[in-house]
């Protein structure tokens, strides 16, 4: 059974215990989609975009991968592979 996860812009999720977790932060434009990595050790921590194209599928984040469903300005659907 796939696990789906959705996300809303400015929602996180916690990749799994000792990764990082992700933010949706939407698409900047109507090809690309993007994802904040952000990485964080007790009150200290830093964060970046990573962009991708709107048709790339099959991404990893900090050694996960995310297999993307579905991609919308408002939401991302994604399992994890």
């Amino acid at each position: 059974m796939d696990n789906y996860i959705s996300l809303f812009v400015g929602e996180t999720h916690h990749l799994r215990q000792g990764k990082d977790r992700i933010i949706y932060a939407g698409m900047p434009s109507e090809g690309v989609y993007s994802i904040v990595q952000r990485k964080a050790s007790g009150y200290q921590g830093f964060a970046w975009n990573l962009f991708y194209g709107r048709n790339q599928t099959d991404i990893t984040v900090d050694g996960v991968r995310l297999i993307i469903e579905n991609v919308s300005p408002e939401e991302i659907r994604f399992r994890k592979g």
